[in-house]
């Protein structure tokens, strides 16, 4: 079965001040995605608008060969040297929460138009029961529902995520780091809610070493790029 594309992934969510939301769409067009997926060991981008539950209003996934990529040399020397124009843009990020994940288990039949991303904490001591409980229970469910196409875990990597960067420095805010990232994909926000809540409702998650309710948010995908012949790189 088939799944993200790479053994690692970046995850953001963040909101954009009104004033901005223009300028940001044109710029993650025509000239964000195209750079970031120029950039050796990217694979492809994806940004998506939240349509129900919690969380910011935009959600970035970009998925790349291996963990290394996201600390080398290339991709870090384009995070310290940001054009004007993304200076211009970042500026209008909001509340943004950004981690730099190694994929732990992904799995999947295809690509959906909808996303569910949830953030699971585990508790000191319930760590390696809750990937289990993920890896072996949660995923296997979610698959089994009509109109799940892909789930996908990945275990934030901390200190890469704190890593500083002129371009982390340009959105003027504190970043705040996840922890554990699912995304489930699917062919509906209908279909993709009801298939979290049947095999992963709050009361299994603390029973298998979650510390707290999971941040879930729905989303809806608005664009992706790949790394193909007529993109940058």
């Amino acid at each position: 079965m088939s799944g993200l594309a790479g053994e690692a992934f970046v995850a953001i969510w963040h909101d954009i001040a009104p004033e901005g939301i223009e300028e940001f769409l044109d710029w993650h067009h025509r000239e964000h995605m195209p750079e970031r997926l120029g950039i050796p060991g990217f694979r492809r981008g994806r940004r998506y608008l939240r349509v129900g539950g919690d969380g910011q209003a935009y959600f970035n996934l970009y998925e790349v060969d291996a963990f290394e990529v996201l600390v080398g040399q290339d991709y870090l020397g384009r995070l310290n040297a940001p054009t004007p124009w993304t200076r211009r843009a970042v500026a209008h990020f909001r509340q943004v929460t950004r981690g730099l994940c190694r994929v732990a288990g992904s799995q999947g039949i295809g690509q959906g138009g909808i996303a569910a991303t949830l953030r699971i904490a585990a508790t000191a001591d319930g760590g390696e029961r809750l990937r289990r409980h993920l890896l072996h229970e949660a995923i296997p469910a979610l698959l089994d529902r009509t109109g799940i196409l892909g789930a996908h875990l990945g275990f934030t990597d901390e200190a890469g995520s704190r890593l500083e960067t002129a371009e982390k420095k340009a959105r003027g805010s504190l970043t705040d780091i996840p922890p554990w990232v699912m995304v489930v994909e699917g062919i509906s926000a209908e279909r993709v809610a009801a298939a979290v809540a049947a095999a992963m409702p709050g009361p299994a998650l603390a029973a298998n070493g979650a510390a707290g309710p999971a941040t879930t948010g729905i989303y809806r995908l608005e664009a992706t790029r790949l790394k193909t012949g007529w993109s940058a790189g």
